[in-house]
């Protein structure tokens, strides 16, 4: 088994992938998307945290995370935006994904693969990579050919304060050569 080590930042910026059991399509689903926003936006309330940057895909999401000033605790929050989306997905009737024996005695429910990636983000060359990275991933997986056409994206947000042109991401985009963090 793998040695994963997490880095702990207080008030530090973090880049996440929370991807689903088995990469089931569970997003495809707009009762799934309007509890993930749901599950964030409790968690948020609870355990306050900024969303700078989110993509949300069939199968899994990105995002940028930033924590209050001596504040580490990104585990908590990952955990129960998970806990509470699935929490009311299974409540609802919604699918699940088949888990072994093993998997259910450890109370593991067939929503999310068990881990996450993350990333702490270094300054700030990082921090704009992994906004692209983002904002580009509905075009890199093939679901559009313009990032603008993706709805479920920072993306508009950040076309609205000028941060990005609406029609960035058209062309090529070198920065992100060698970036696999799926």
């Amino acid at each position: 088994m793998s040695d994963y080590r997490r880095w702990f930042v207080a008030g530090g910026t973090y880049f996440f992938t929370l991807v689903t059991c088995h990469r089931y399509p569970f997003f495809r689903d707009s009762m799934a998307r309007e509890f993930l926003g749901m599950a964030i936006r409790r968690t948020k309330s609870s355990q306050p945290f900024e969303l700078p940057a989110i993509v949300l895909l069939h199968d899994h999401l990105h995002c940028l995370v930033t924590l209050p000033h001596g504040d580490s605790d990104y585990p908590g929050r990952m955990k129960a935006i998970k806990d509470c989306f699935t929490s009311d997905w299974l409540t609802a009737g919604g699918h699940e994904e088949p888990v072994t024996a093993s998997q259910k005695r450890r109370g593991h429910r067939g929503i999310w693969q068990r881990r996450y990636h993350e990333h702490v983000i270094r300054d700030k060359s990082d921090l704009e990579r992994h906004f692209d990275y983002i904002h580009f991933n509905p075009v890199k997986h093939g679901y559009v050919t313009r990032v603008k056409d993706w709805p479920w994206s920072s993306f508009h947000r950040h076309v609205t304060s000028r941060h990005y042109s609406e029609n960035w991401g058209s062309g090529p985009l070198p920065q992100l050569d060698g970036m696999e963090l799926e």
